[in-house]
C-alpha cells in the first residue's frame, strides 16, 4: 500500500494529504460520503429532461466523485458534461491503489476510472457515450467560469481550516453568476460562516443531514427568477 493511502470505515480508501493532514474523503467511508453529499443531495435531484447535464466540481482529487456520477448516470436518457478544477492531481502510482473500481464494477469500471486520471487539462474528453471530462488544471480564482452554464456544483476543496483561501465569498459569487436557475450547490462543509457566504452570494442554503460522521451539510440553489435567498437554519458550531 501506498503511503498515506488508506481505507475508510466502509472499506473504500482515500488519501491522506501530507501538506494539509487532511484525508480527501472522510474516514467513516470514502464512497458513503461521496454517494450522500452529492449524488443523492445533488445529481439525483437534477431534472433528468437537461441534456446535457453540466457538472462543476471544485477538487477534483481522487476522481470518486467523477466516477460515481458517471456511473450513476448510465442508465439514465441524458448526457453528462463534467468540468473539474484540479490544479494539483494525484500521482499515478497513488492512484493504482485506490480501490474504487473494485468496488463499484470490476475491469469496466476500472478503465473508466483510469481514463478519467488520464484525461490532460484544457481538454474535453469523451469516457463514455454519456460523460464527457473537461479538466481545468489551474486555481479557483484564475479559472474562467462561463456564466450560467452549471446545473450542479460539488464544492468538495479541503476544510475551510486548512484551505481557507477556497472558502470565501468572492469565489461563491463566481459560482453562482456560473449556475443555471435552481442549478445546486453541495458541500460536506455546515459551518455558520459558509453559509453565510452563500446566501450573500444570492443561494438559497439548507442545512440537510450529513453523512455518517458529520451531524449536517449544506446545499445552496441558485434562485428562480423572481425568487430571493433566504437565511439558512442556525447552525452548530461543526468541524469542517
Amino acid at each position: 500500500m501506498i503511503p498515506g493511502v488508506v481505507i475508510t470505515g466502509d472499506g473504500s480508501s482515500t488519501v491522506l494529504h501530507a501538506g494539509t493532514g487532511e484525508h480527501y474523503h472522510s474516514t467513516f467511508g470514502a464512497i458513503t460520503e461521496s454517494m450522500h453529499v452529492f449524488i443523492r443531495n445533488g445529481l439525483h435531484l437534477a431534472s433528468s429532461a437537461t441534456d446535457p447535464l453540466n457538472v462543476l466540481e471544485v477538487g477534483f482529487g481522487t476522481g470518486l466523485n467523477a466516477l460515481l456520477t458517471l456511473l450513476e448516470n448510465q442508465n439514465r436518457p441524458r448526457s453528462v458534461s463534467y468540468d473539474a478544477i484540479e490544479p494539483f492531481p494525484l500521482e499515478p502510482a497513488v492512484i493504482r491503489q485506490l480501490n474504487y473500481p473494485e468496488l463499484l464494477g470490476g475491469p469496466e469500471t476500472a478503465g473508466w476510472f483510469f481514463r478519467l486520471h488520464a484525461v490532460p487539462p484544457g481538454m474535453r474528453e469523451t469516457i463514455t457515450p454519456r460523460f464527457t471530462l473537461l479538466k481545468i488544471g489551474s486555481k479557483l480564482e484564475e479559472s474562467p467560469l462561463q456564466e450560467r452554464r452549471y446545473h450542479l456544483v460539488y464544492f468538495d476543496a479541503f476544510s475551510p481550516g486548512v484551505q481557507p483561501e477556497l472558502w470565501q465569498p468572492l469565489h461563491f459569487s463566481r459560482l453562482f453568476s456560473a449556475m443555471k436557475e435552481g442549478g445546486l450547490l453541495l458541500t460536506y462543509c455546515s459551518k455558520g460562516t459558509v453559509a453565510r457566504m452563500l446566501k450573500e452570494a444570492g443561494f438559497t442554503v439548507d442545512r440537510l443531514p450529513g453523512p455518517p460522521g458529520k451531524r449536517h451539510m449544506l446545499r445552496g440553489m441558485r434562485p428562480f427568477m423572481g425568487s430571493g435567498a433566504r437565511d439558512a437554519d442556525p447552525l452548530p458550531a461543526e468541524r469542517g
